[in-house]
């Protein structure tokens, strides 16, 4: 058996911004809300589909954030933060922490975890952890973070792909 290269397009589109995004959109991600207290006892959260587990041992995982985010400084700042993972029926969810502003948590129920960080009720999962490296790459940091502690319940994922929400069918 012989192996062909792959055809390639006479002219590849250039690599702009918008075009990256558009090939990266082609990765189908999960949506979570990353979640912190600031120093006054207020909750933060955003909206992050950039999340990976990085290790077992030690439990690592890790969340890309925008440089021009301002929950960026939150989560560096913070004691520990939290990573909640949300299941189909919470896109509200996605979408209101996804938005700019500072009362991302008006009107959301909410309650803290065991080491105090915000969590969602209903999400599939939820992990608390504490940051252990921030490493800028690009027009974003890089939050490597131990889980301290994790839960995880039933039910079905809340997916993003081509930059649309989508559901496991």
């Amino acid at each position: 058996m012989s192996s062909q290269p792959l055809e390639r397009p006479d002219e590849a589109p250039l690599l702009t911004g918008e075009h990256f995004r558009r090939v990266c959109g082609r990765f189908a991600t999960g949506i979570t809300v990353v979640t912190a207290m600031d120093h006054d006892g207020n909750p933060h959260g955003m909206t992050a589909n950039s999340f990976t587990s990085v290790s077992l041992e030690p439990p690592l995982v890790l969340v890309c954030v925008d440089h021009r985010a301002k929950m960026l400084e939150t989560l560096k700042r913070a004691d520990g933060f939290g990573i909640n993972v949300l299941s189909e029926v919470q896109r509200d969810l996605s979408q209101a922490f996804a938005r700019r502003g500072e009362n991302r948590f008006n009107g959301v129920e909410w309650h803290a975890g065991q080491t105090g960080v915000p969590l969602l009720p209903g999400a599939l999962a939820w992990l608390e952890c504490a940051l252990v490296n921030a490493v800028n790459a690009g027009d974003h940091a890089i939050l490597i973070a131990r889980v301290d502690h994790a839960a995880c319940h039933e039910g079905r994922p809340l997916l993003y792909f081509a930059s649309a929400y989508e559901h496991l069918r």
